[in-house]
């Protein structure tokens, strides 16, 4: 009879640990706002080359902050390098002409995914200024470890 007891007790925690679980999980859900992408830009990779709103490069904008248009393919990221200035609003707007790539500038919480296709987008501000690696953290093919970039943060 103490056993049966023990056993229920065993089930009813182990029952409250998964609903404390999920329970934690959706408050931070909602307090945080973490949620999938629910819009998702599109893009032909096969015109990449010849889209005349997609094209690498830095377009600074007027009130100082910057956007960085980046095209990732084997193996290599364009533009590089990357100049942006310091202490400003700097988004990247980032997609792959080929595979999927990754894209981090190392040593920051810059981190995305380049997919065939679609449009990643982030923001972010370079407070220090210097010369930041960006690497491919996505196997992408046999020469993936030769796919790194430079981004260059000015003052």
């Amino acid at each position: 009879m103490h056993v049966e007891f023990y056993e229920k007790i065993w089930m009813w925690a182990a029952a409250a640990l998964l609903v404390l679980f999920v329970g934690i999980l959706v408050l931070s859900a909602v307090s945080q706002a973490i949620h999938p992408p629910s819009h998702v830009e599109t893009i032909d990779p096969q015109t990449l080359s010849t889209n005349a709103d997609f094209q690498p490069g830095v377009a600074l904008q007027p009130d100082g902050s910057a956007t960085v248009t980046v095209i990732g393919e084997m193996y290599d990221f364009r533009p590089d390098p990357i100049e942006v200035p310091a202490n400003r609003p700097i988004t990247f707007r980032l997609t792959s002409a080929d595979v999927m790539h990754g894209f981090e500038v190392v040593g920051t919480n810059a981190n995305a995914m380049m997919i065939p296709g679609y449009v990643s987008q982030f923001t972010i501000v370079f407070k220090k200024p210097g010369e930041y690696i960006i690497g491919c953290n996505e196997y992408c093919g046999i020469m993936h470890h030769n796919m790194v970039g430079k981004l260059i943060v000015k003052q």
